[in-house]
């Protein structure tokens, strides 16, 4: 069957930009529900792509998006939320953020696919994930995906992906922010391991499983080509940015200190969740899914890391001369 009606859901995030463009420059015909139109203002020049005002938490609305759609691609995911009440007993519990984002609302896309009768479904979860994962995100996307997955009735897949990098993201940007900002970067967590997957890679894994009748009912991890610890990648975006800055790698009792104090600060950049998070190597073993060889970090991150002309090269050239 030929996909050409889309509901994205989560399209107007970082993933789902790239998604939502590439399938329109296929012609698709795609509709983006989000609860502020302003917020995906990127996405509405776009001549085959429809930005509603909705609010997909309601079961009903989400229903009537549906309906009319060949597919159904899922892509939302949150990095924070409130913690999950003391003394809640079992491995699953999680806080209401979470729950909402990658349990409920996972539950509710598969309700409304079964309703609409749309029987191909794209779902994203997150490398680690699992019902017994020792944080809070973990856990919540491990039961979402889960959840997809035990819905026999529908055509679903899985991505599973490492850290996901690209222009626009919260990773390697947030780092060059911070090492333009500070002169001493005290680095949390520096020996967690991760395998960053690039943007586009994913995006091409997602529409390579909508052309393949295999991919259905499975999961599929995604990750870049090479392992980095976070004191790499964070050495890595000062080089490329020209900013020689002091890192200084923290033990495990202050990474976690750190995290507790930056939960109080009013955006949240770090928290105890995100600490035990990065206790599961986000790295994988296998190949990268329907033959796309995945784009190395150094080939892709410096066409918007790396400064563009002579005067904004110039520290560049200096980190690289070591004066």
């Amino acid at each position: 069957m030929k996909y050409e009606n889309f509901l994205v859901v989560g399209g107007s995030g970082f993933v789902g930009r790239h998604l939502v463009a590439a399938l329109a420059a296929r012609g698709a015909r795609v509709t983006v529900p989000t609860r502020r139109r302003e917020r995906a203002k990127h996405l509405i020049l776009l001549p085959t792509v429809d930005v509603i005002e909705a609010d997909v938490r309601d079961s009903r609305a989400l229903a009537g998006l549906a309906a009319g759609r060949d597919a159904v691609v899922n892509l939302v995911g949150i990095l924070h939320s409130r913690r999950a009440r003391p003394g809640e007993e079992g491995p699953n519990h999680y806080g209401p953020q979470f729950a909402q984002a990658h349990v409920e609302l996972a539950q509710s896309v598969v309700a409304a696919c079964r309703e609409a009768g749309v029987s191909r479904l794209l779902h994203m979860s997150a490398l680690g994930a699992g019902a017994r994962a020792p944080s809070e995100y973990l856990r919540s996307k491990g039961i979402g995906e889960q959840l997809v997955l035990a819905a026999d009735d529908l055509a679903a897949t899985v991505f599973r992906p490492s850290v996901i990098f690209g222009p626009e993201d919260r990773f390697l940007n947030l780092f060059a922010q911070l090492a333009a900002l500070l002169p001493v970067l005290a680095l949390g967590s520096p020996g967690a391991r991760f395998q960053p997957v690039y943007v586009g890679d994913v995006v091409r894994a997602c529409i390579a499983a909508l052309e393949s009748r295999e991919a259905a009912g499975k999961r599929y991890d995604l990750c870049g080509p090479r392992e980095y610890t976070l004191r790499e990648l964070l050495d890595y975006v000062c080089r490329i940015t020209g900013r020689r800055r002091l890192i200084v790698g923290l033990p495990d009792s202050l990474s976690y200190l750190q995290a507790w104090m930056m939960e109080f600060l009013p955006v949240a950049l770090l928290t105890r969740d995100n600490y035990a998070s990065m206790q599961v190597p986000s790295v994988c073993d296998c190949a990268f899914p329907f033959g796309i060889q995945p784009v190395a970090l150094e080939a892709a991150a410096p066409a918007w890391l790396a400064p563009a002309g002579p005067r904004e090269r110039y520290p560049q050239l200096r980190w690289r001369a070591r004066r």
